[in-house]
C-alpha cells in the first residue's frame, strides 16, 4: 500500500505510509478554519503579489531607460513562443493534484517524473525550434535566445509537485514568499546585466533566473522527495483532468496571444515592444493579483465540493475581491495613460499611451470573466470551460485581425471590442446550472463597479484642472490619490464594503500568524 496524503482537518497535510508514520511536511495552519485560513493565506497573497507588481514596476521603471524598444520585442518574439510552450509543462498535472481530494505518495511520485519527463522534451523541442523562429521573424539574434530560453522548462519541472503540495497544504504564505525571492533575484540579475550593456540578455536572464531560484527554494521549504513511479488506474483520470485543462489553457493563450505574433511578423521588434511595455502596465498588476486571490480560492473551492451554497459563497467573494482590485487599473489605463508612460516607461515610449488606453477595457473584462475559470475547474467542469475558451479564441483573433492594419493602438482597440463583445455570453454560459444566478453574479460586482465610476470622475476632474499646472510626476500623483480615495471611500462606506476589507487588513496586520512557512 503507497504512502498517502492526508487533509489533518483545513489547510494542513501529512504524508503518512502504510504504518502511519509521518513524513515531516510542514503544515500550512492550524485545522478546522477554512474562513480563517483562506482570509489570511489570501492576504498575505496579496500583500505579496502587491510586493512582486512594485518590484516588476520599479524593474521596468529603470530597464526603460537602459534598454531600447527593440530588445523588448526581441523578448517578445521568444516569449511568444515560450510562453506557448510553457501550457504544456506540468499537463495540468499540479491543478490535478490540488483539486483531488485524496493523493497517494505513489501518485504524486509518479507526477512528479512525468513532469520531469515532460520538461526535458519540452526542452529540446524549444530548442530545435530556433532555427525556424529566426528564419519567420528573420531575425538572427533569436537563435541563442531560443536555445538560453529553452532551459526554462527542465528548470520549472523540478518544483511543479512541490508547489502543488504547498498549495494543498493552504501554505499560501511560504509559496508567496517563494514569489517574492525570485522577483528580487530577478530583478537584481536584470538590472546588473543592463548596466553593464548586456541588452536584451538582461531581459532573457531574468526570466531564467526566476525559476532557478523558485526550484531550490521549494525544495528547502517542502521537504517532500519523490520515489519509484508506478502507474495506476486513477492515473488514468488524473491525467485526463489535467489534459482537458491544458488543452483549455491553449486554446485561451492562442486567443491572447495572436496579436503579439502578428504584430511581430508584420510591424517587427520595435512596434512589438511599443505594444508589449503597454500590454504589460496595463494587465500585469490584475494578473498578478487575479493570480493571488487565485493561489487561495483554487484550493479553498476545492475542498467546498461537497457544499454548494459555502462554494458559491466563497466563490463570489473571491469575484468582488479581484473585481475591486482590478478597477483602479482601469482607471489609471484608461484616464491617466500619458502621466503613467512618461512616468514609469520615459518620453521615448509616447507611442505606447493610445495603447495603454485602449486596453482599458480588455483589462476590467477578464477580471469580470477569468475568475469562473476557478469555479469550473474545482468543480470538475473542465469540459464547459474548455467549450467557452473555444468560443472566446476566434472572436478575440478575428478582432486582433480587423485592428492589425493600424498597427499597436488598432491591435488594441480590436482586442478590446471583442472582449466586451464576448461578456455577456461567456458569464452567462459560465453560470449556467451552477446555482449562481445573474443576481447573485450582479450583486457581487456592481458595488466595486460603481465605486469606480465615481472614483473615475473624480481622477478626471482632477486631470481637467491641474495639467496644464502640474508636470507627469506630481500631476499622477495627485490623479491617481484622489480617484483611489473616492473610489476607497464610496465602496467603503458608501457601498457598506468596510468590514469585509478591514477583515482583509486585519488578517495582514494580526501579528498571530496561523499561515506560516
Amino acid at each position: 500500500m503507497g504512502n498517502r496524503i492526508r487533509q489533518d482537518g483545513i489547510g494542513s497535510a501529512a504524508i503518512t505510509s502504510s504504518s502511519a508514520e509521518p513524513l515531516q511536511i510542514a503544515s500550512g495552519a492550524p485545522s478546522g478554519d477554512l474562513k480563517r485560513t483562506s482570509v489570511r493565506g489570501g492576504a498575505v497573497a496579496v500583500l505579496a503579489q502587491v510586493t512582486s507588481m512594485a518590484l516588476q514596476l520599479g524593474t521596468t521603471f529603470v530597464l526603460a531607460r537602459l534598454l531600447a524598444p527593440s530588445d523588448y520585442g526581441l523578448q517578445s518574439m521568444v516569449l511568444t513562443l515560450t510562453a506557448f510552450v510553457s501550457l504544456f509543462k506540468d499537463a495540468g498535472l499540479s491543478v490535478a493534484s490540488v483539486q483531488r481530494e485524496s493523493l497517494t505518495q505513489q501518485q504524486i511520485s509518479t507526477l512528479f517524473w512525468i513532469n520531469i519527463a515532460l520538461g526535458f522534451l519540452l526542452m529540446l523541442l524549444v530548442a530545435a525550434m530556433a532555427p525556424a523562429l529566426v528564419r519567420f521573424y528573420r531575425e538572427p539574434r533569436l537563435f541563442w535566445i531560443t536555445i538560453a530560453s529553452s532551459t526554462i522548462f527542465f528548470i520549472n519541472s523540478l518544483a511543479i509537485q512541490h508547489r502543488a503540495l504547498l498549495d494543498r497544504a493552504m501554505r499560501f504564505a511560504t509559496n508567496a514568499k517563494i514569489d517574492i525571492v525570485c522577483a528580487v533575484a530577478g530583478t537584481a540579475v536584470a538590472i546588473v546585466m543592463a548596466v553593464m550593456k548586456f541588452g536584451y540578455w538582461a531581459l532573457i536572464c531574468q526570466n531564467i533566473t526566476l525559476p532557478i531560484v523558485g526550484a531550490l527554494v521549494a525544495w528547502i521549504v517542502m521537504p517532500w522527495r519523490p520515489g519509484r513511479p508506478r502507474w495506476t488506474a486513477e492515473m488514468r483520470s488524473m491525467l485526463h483532468f489535467g489534459g482537458t485543462v491544458t488543452v483549455n489553457g491553449v486554446v485561451v493563450y492562442v486567443a491572447y496571444n495572436t496579436e503579439k505574433i502578428l504584430l511581430g511578423r508584420y510591424w517587427g521588434a520595435a512596434p512589438l515592444g511599443i505594444y508589449g511595455r503597454a500590454y504589460q502596465l496595463a494587465t500585469l498588476p490584475v494578473q498578478q493579483l487575479i493570480n493571488a486571490v487565485h493561489g487561495v480560492a483554487f484550493p479553498v473551492l476545492s475542498r467546498l465540493q461537497s457544499e454548494a451554497e459555502r462554494l458559491r459563497r466563497v466563490y463570489l467573494k473571491s469575484l468582488s475581491l479581484v473585481v475591486s482590485l482590478t478597477i483602479p487599473v482601469v482607471i489609471g489605463s484608461a484616464l491617466f495613460a500619458e502621466e503613467i508612460v512618461r512616468v514609469v516607461l520615459g518620453p521615448k515610449w509616447t507611442d505606447s499611451v493610445p495603447v495603454l488606453r485602449l486596453l482599458a477595457p480588455t483589462v476590467m473584462a477578464l477580471a469580470l470573466m477569468n475568475p469562473f475559470s476557478w469555479f469550473l475547474k474545482a468543480t470538475g467542469r473542465v469540459g464547459r470551460s474548455l467549450r467557452i475558451a473555444f468560443l472566446i479564441c476566434p472572436a478575440v483573433i478575428l478582432g486582433v485581425l480587423v485592428g492589425l492594419r493600424k498597427g499597436p493602438a488598432g491591435v488594441a482597440m480590436g482586442y478590446s471590442v471583442a472582449m466586451m463583445l464576448l461578456l455577456v455570453p461567456v458569464i452567462a454560459w459560465s453560470k449556467h446550472n451552477t446555482g449562481i444566478t445573474a443576481r447573485a453574479y450582479l450583486d457581487a460586482v456592481k458595488r466595486p463597479l460603481m465605486a469606480g465610476l465615481c472614483g473615475g470622475a473624480a481622477g478626471w476632474l482632477v486631470q481637467s484642472a491641474f495639467r496644464s499646472q502640474l508636470t507627469p510626476v506630481p500631476l499622477l500623483a495627485v490623479e491617481l490619490g484622489m480617484s483611489s480615495l473616492v473610489y476607497a471611500l464610496v465602496l467603503l462606506l458608501v457601498m457598506g464594503q468596510k468590514e469585509f476589507y478591514f477583515d482583509v487588513a486585519r488578517q495582514i496586520l494580526n501579528r498571530r500568524r496561523q499561515v506560516t512557512a
